[in-house]
């Protein structure tokens, strides 16, 4: 369910299965809003980046007309993502807490124009946008490229330390097997 924050009417998305899906001109011209939470298990193409996918989302879009009253969808995402970090392939906690604003095209000539301003992010503005989808696509775009623990937190680092007093020290093992015994 969508609730106009204006007139406090009640918008009934379409459902395809369990998707939401919205049209984008409606939703903007009626300046509509629409919050809830979602599994990551609904996130198919995000569980690629996961180490598992056991928490949820809280999400918030809203229709907006911006300056020039160009139609907007803004974005808001909250919550946490178990990432395996590229150095030591642990589980690295990531907290979202994103905030877009997309601009609403006509056609793919507008999109293009708008992708030569990195500054500005737009969508094509269809009767059939997928909600689940537009969320992961806004979190897969803002995730790290190389996800990593800080250096003093990394459990790499700790291999690290042991494999450079075992290189000073070539019986540093053994040492270490003689004081458990």
């Amino acid at each position: 369910m969508i609730f106009d924050t204006r007139e406090q009417k009640i918008y009934h998305a379409r459902h395809m299965s369990t998707r939401i899906v919205i049209d984008a001109h409606d939703f903007v011209n009626f300046t509509r809003s629409l919050h809830g939470k979602i599994t990551l298990d609904e996130c198919e193409r995000l569980k690629d980046y996961l180490v598992d996918s056991q928490s949820n989302l809280e999400y918030i879009i809203n229709g907006i007309l911006g300056r020039d009253d160009k139609p907007m969808l803004q974005v808001i995402i909250k919550g946490e993502l178990n990432l395996s970090c590229q150095r030591c392939l642990g589980k690295l906690s990531h907290v979202l807490n994103l905030k877009s604003t997309l601009f609403l095209v006509e056609n793919e000539k507008e999109l293009s124009y708008l992708d030569e301003d990195e500054s500005v992010e737009g969508i094509l503005a269809t009767s059939d946008i997928d909600i689940i989808e537009l969320i992961e696509d806004e979190i897969i775009l803002n995730l790290p490229s190389s996800p990593r623990h800080r250096e003093s937190d990394c459990l790499a680092k700790e291999l690290t330390d042991s494999y450079a007093v075992e290189k000073k020290h070539p019986f540093a093992a053994l040492l270490k097997l003689k004081k458990l015994h």
